[in-house]
């Protein structure tokens, strides 16, 4: 049995949990066996699983775990000076109940990163893009394109974690942050490039393929069954 892996930013709430547990435990059992329940789901929320990254040229791959609440288009991040010019957008909100963990969409250079302070508003929210605390980071591919993930806070959340830096180069997978307590991320590609994924699907981070940009297969429709 593999154990799971806890990302290092978890262990202090962890530890925190655990002690709050045993100082209930002495008070009342039952209160003991809810806080023992309340620490066990706070090591879950900081799992880090092991993913198996798909490897091709061109392939950009989901930043993080979670539905794909909207596919539109929209202008990046001003803070990041791209200009107004709309690139496809695809929101991925997480749950509380999702790997928190932020993969790198592709084999990419970090060319900016810059945080913008903001409000906490429900994340699944479309404004939530443009009001909310938020780290937004500019990326260059190989071939001179480039692509923009955004961490954005939500209305539990308060902390965005962007383990980052201006020139910094990333393996496609690879983890970059952590945002904690249920959040939402942002890709944003050359306008046209068609999503291989439906608004409803649910992605994994490192593993779920968004888009191809090789590929001129049409973008994907969804429907529930």
């Amino acid at each position: 049995m593999i154990p799971i892996r806890i990302h290092r930013a978890g262990w202090p709430f962890i530890a925190a949990f655990a002690i709050v547990c045993v100082a209930l435990w002495l008070l009342a059992d039952w209160a003991g066996a809810l806080a023992l329940v309340a620490t066990a789901w706070c090591a879950w929320f900081f799992r880090d699983p092991v993913r198996t990254v798909p490897q091709r040229p061109g392939l950009i791959l989901s930043p993080a775990d979670g539905k794909v609440s909207m596919i539109t288009l929209a202008a990046p991040p001003p803070e990041l000076a791209m200009g107004s010019a709309p690139m496809l957008r695809i929101s991925i909100f997480l749950d509380i109940f999702n790997v928190h963990i932020n993969r790198m969409p592709a084999d990419a250079r970090v060319l900016a990163a810059a945080y913008h302070p903001g409000k906490f508003l429900n994340a699944a929210l479309d404004k939530a893009s443009d009001l909310n605390e938020r780290m937004a980071i500019r990326l260059a591919l190989a071939g001179g394109r480039e692509l923009v993930v955004v961490q954005i806070a939500g209305l539990i959340a308060r902390r965005i974690i962007a383990e980052v830096r201006e020139g910094q180069e990333f393996r496609a997978g690879e983890r970059f942050g952590l945002i904690r307590f249920g959040s939402r991320v942002d890709l944003y590609l050359p306008p046209d490039i068609a999503p291989l994924v439906a608004v409803g699907q649910t992605a994994v981070g490192g593993e779920t393929i968004l888009a191809d940009l090789d590929s001129h297969e049409p973008a994907r429709a969804g429907r529930p069954i």
